[in-house]
């Protein structure tokens, strides 16, 4: 880790203005968080003539996608639809997922279907809706290989330097990191085109060689292993579906009124100011509520389906509990997958087709992109507007969007607070420009330097509203 109160020395100092684009701010990544954010800009730059932000965001993938991989038939949001990408933030926005049923001409017929959980096929389409109407600057096909602060005359970096795979070059004052969640992967396993992670699920199955064993094996517990094991179990009728986990069995989403407050947005506001101790034993605590868990009424219908398999027969659906993959070895036909019962400690060996992961997610590491302003510590110090801490001589921002759950609660790498987030995000990154500004004009000339009371922006703003002050 690098001591905060040194001098950042990684890179070279610039004199003068660097050439190429300067923007006041520059997202890497354009999922869902900094989709949100580049909607509250617009809707900011739109109502405050003479205060844009001028911003642009950087995607690796060539168009926008949320999850393509998993978008199985009739499969529903885990969250109400009013935690859109704007709603919290801002109810008149048109970008709320109303304005688009409206546009579409589904309003009604949504309203009729009495539900607050829309198909995650429906809501990936309102995203992708939301990302073509942005104006906002986007350049998909883009990898970010690199940020590096940039050093002024005064050894101050206030610029960063964002460097593409393709050696092109932008500059800015500030960057949002909305880089995602990557797969976590088990160590046995080897990934390929007969053992690969869930996120991808579709579009693996269509790559995979044709089964010969007709039988798989699911590795997971939580509500995407229970989808996968229904998706198979339902679309290869020939197919045995082993799902290996260690618990005892599937564990119950906890979506009541009461638990589901740990997901409201003013919650990050007493979670950041807890002490460590706390914070952390309320999120433990609380896990049920996404981690590991699966909706009650999928339980039931895999429940139902493995128990009409015992009455009538041919049993296909097995649950492989208190137990766990040892190891897999592909051969040409398939891959061997052995399976221990930790319960007697016995193992036996299937001839499968193929093995899914779904064993979660975890965020993606920061530091091939950051390097040494990235932390390498468990929880990275993250101020309550999400703004990492960075050494003493960098004054240029950076924001996370994501990797914040120890700090800020469960809803860093949820959907629930990404409008509200967006907010606050936006009204720091405004706040601090108003009083670098108000520095740079101090130091030019005493007769501004005034008191040093600083103006702040005003607290209820159409792209910053939010309970969080």
């Amino acid at each position: 880790m690098i001591d905060r109160s040194s001098t950042f020395t990684g890179q070279s100092e610039v004199q003068g203005d660097p050439h190429g684009e300067v923007f006041d701010l520059v997202g890497i990544g354009f999922g869902p968080a900094n989709l949100a954010l580049a909607i509250a800009i617009e809707e900011h730059n739109d109502t405050s003539p003479g205060n844009e932000v001028r911003a642009c965001f950087f995607e690796r993938r060539t168009e926008f996608g949320w999850h393509p991989g998993m978008l199985l038939e009739g499969s529903t949001m885990q969250i109400a639809f009013p935690k859109d990408l704007v709603t919290f933030r801002n109810p008149t926005s048109s970008y709320s997922f109303f304005s688009y049923l409206h546009e579409h001409d589904r309003l009604v017929d949504f309203v009729n279907h009495q539900t607050f959980f829309p198909t995650r096929l429906e809501f990936q389409d309102y995203l992708q809706w939301a990302a073509r109407r942005v104006g906002t600057d986007v350049r998909y096909g883009t990898d970010i290989v690199s940020v590096e602060p940039l050093h002024n005359a005064r050894g101050s970096a206030d610029l960063f330097a964002i460097r593409s795979a393709d050696g092109s070059v932008v500059h800015a004052r500030t960057v949002v990191m909305g880089v995602g969640l990557r797969a976590r992967v088990p160590g046995w396993a080897t990934e390929s085109a007969r053992c690969f992670h869930n996120h991808d699920f579709l579009f693996h199955l269509e790559e995979m060689p044709s089964p010969v064993h007709q039988r798989f094996v699911v590795v997971g517990a939580g509500q995407s292993a229970a989808e996968v094991v229904q998706y198979l179990h339902t679309n290869y009728p020939q197919a045995e579906v082993h799902n290996v986990f260690g618990r005892f069995g599937y564990s119950p989403a906890d979506d009541s009124p009461y638990a589901n407050r740990i997901f409201d947005p003013a919650v990050v506001d007493e979670l950041h100011a807890a002490p460590v101790e706390e914070r952390e034993r309320l999120l433990t605590l609380h896990k049920s509520t996404n981690y590991a868990v699966v909706a009650p009424e999928l339980i039931e219908a895999l429940y139902a389906a493995e128990y009409r398999e015992r009455v009538r027969g041919p049993r296909r659906l097995f649950m492989r509990r208190a137990s766990e993959v040892l190891a897999t070895e592909e051969t040409a036909a398939g891959i061997d997958v052995e399976i221990r019962n930790n319960l007697d400690g016995l193992s036996d060996t299937l001839k499968c087709d193929a093995v899914v992961l779904a064993t979660g997610f975890e965020p993606a590491s920061l530091g091939s992109i950051l390097g040494d302003l990235a932390w390498d510590t468990p929880v990275p110090p993250v101020a309550r507007d999400y703004r990492l801490d960075l050494p003493a001589d960098v004054a240029a921002d950076v924001y996370l969007l994501g990797g914040t759950e120890k700090t800020h609660g469960l809803t860093a790498s949820l959907l629930s607070n990404a409008a509200v987030r967006a907010g606050e995000v936006l009204t720091s990154v405004l706040e601090r420009r108003l009083r670098k500004q108000s520095v740079e004009q101090a130091e030019q000339s005493v007769e501004h330097a005034g008191t040093g009371e600083l103006d702040r922006i005003p607290n209820q703003h159409t792209y910053a509203t939010s309970e969080a002050r």
